[in-house]
């Protein structure tokens, strides 16, 4: 079999990454045509450049191709992944500077910068994904682009074959192997949340990478490497080691969230940083000798999701291996408070035949009630990027765990607004 690939947002710096893994690991995602698609020609020319390198280097007998045309881009595509950033780094820098003036952390996609961000990109993604429809129904559309767990229900309620990925697990799972010194494959996770509110509760050392039994191993992890565990997520051991978990490290803008925002203040936004990464990388990429995804890359995030793209991919599609995986899909009774269309972060049995997540132990109280407090407010969050409106995004604000005060939500809801409007024709 061999495999039409899309890529809406293909300029990205990201895309390398992914192209590094697609020619790495050819034999599960037998890959014949590649198609980059992006509306900034200039950056699509570097990327693609480097791409074609990359597969040349590595042996490669796929194409890869560039274009701005999305129709002809996506047309007889067998999965469409989408990577794309509406507003650009210019955006993403607004978003972490104007909630900081009301003394909310500011980030793409937690708390009021997240809101802005999924009120600018669903209606664009929706509109992306029914032009894939279109172009070939029977398509899988991965959708990487943040905030991932409202974007990705804004597909599943339209009706899409989508499915939503993020790396935190995949790079919590690769740390752990490297700690332990064993495959990365012998490492199962019992990780269970939202995208970017995730906990691993359980970490399984299987016998082998194809064993079903192992023994738990996570006890041991925080004894013997909580310290570094800690450094990762920039939280106190003490507090790791009281909860017995390992927190995904956007729950320190929850657990620390005052003390983010006068670490915020002080440093500056990550958008500043990412913007200077991304022009030393596109400098790096016009290098006509280069042929390998630079180290620098590895600075601008997002490790890791090249491999975990491969291995979800080539599962749908029926070319590589079925099995678990952390994706972000629909609920379906799996946590039992909360509604049957929310989109969890949780392993799923993935195959040719769709999605499935796995049956879950019941969540502790003190990760449950913030698992459904934010799922109210992505909910509103989905329904204020439909149907606009600023009471929408009023009400999506007061539901915030981080935000939640009549006076807090009223200024954040003037100044999104402000700073949007050339995003948002209802505004």
């Amino acid at each position: 079999m061999s495999l039409k690939l899309a890529v809406v947002g293909g300029g990205s710096t990201y895309t390398p990454e992914l192209v590094d893994g697609f020619a790495r690991l050819r034999d599960s995602l037998p890959v014949a045509e590649l198609v980059l698609i992006d509306p900034v020609a200039e950056r699509l020319d570097l990327v693609g450049g480097l791409a074609r390198r990359i597969f040349a280097r590595q042996g490669h007998p796929g194409t890869v191709s560039t274009t701005g045309d999305l129709d002809a881009g996506v047309a007889g595509a067998d999965a469409v992944l989408l990577q794309l950033r509406v507003g650009g780094q210019a955006a993403r820098a607004e978003d972490e500077t104007w909630p900081l003036e009301c003394g909310c952390v500011g980030q793409e996609t937690t708390g009021a910068g997240g809101l802005a961000k999924a009120l600018r990109t669903v209606p664009v993604v929706l509109d992306i994904a029914e032009r894939v429809r279109r172009a070939n129904p029977a398509a899988w559309i991965v959708d990487f682009t943040n905030p991932v767990g409202i974007v990705t229900r804004a597909l599943q309620t339209a009706g899409h074959q989508a499915v939503g990925l993020c790396n935190v697990a995949i790079g919590f799972q690769r740390k752990f192997a490297a700690h332990l010194g064993v495959a990365p494959e012998r490492v199962r996770l019992d990780h269970v949340g939202l995208n970017h509110l995730t906990w691993e509760r359980g970490v399984t050392l299987l016998d082998s990478p194809s064993s079903g039994s192992g023994r738990e191993v996570l006890p041991e992890l925080l004894s013997r490497f909580g310290p570094r565990i800690a450094e990762d997520l920039h939280l106190p051991l003490p507090v790791i080691q009281r909860l017995g978990v390992v927190p995904s490290y956007y729950l320190r803008y929850f657990y620390q969230h005052d003390v983010v925002v006068e670490e915020l203040r002080a440093t500056g936004s990550r958008a500043s940083e990412v913007a200077s990464i991304e022009r030393e990388l596109l400098s790096l990429y016009a290098d006509p000798t280069l042929d390998t995804k630079p180290g620098l890359l590895a600075r601008r995030g997002g490790a890791f999701y090249s491999e975990a793209a491969v291995q979800l991919i080539a599962a749908l599609l029926g070319t590589g291996l079925s099995g678990s995986q952390v994706v972000n899909t629909r609920n379906d009774g799996t946590l039992p408070f909360l509604p049957d269309d929310a989109v969890i972060e949780v392993p799923a049995e993935v195959d040719a035949d769709g999605v499935r997540p796995l049956p879950q132990r019941p969540v502790e109280p003190l990760f449950a009630g913030l698992i459904a407090a934010v799922t109210a407010y992505e909910q509103l969050a989905l329904e204020a990027a439909l149907e606009g409106g600023r009471d929408r995004v009023f009400d999506a604000l007061l539901a915030h765990p981080l935000i939640g005060q009549l006076d807090l939500a009223d200024r954040l809801t003037d100044r999104l607004l402000a700073h949007n409007r050339a995003h948002l024709p209802w505004a």
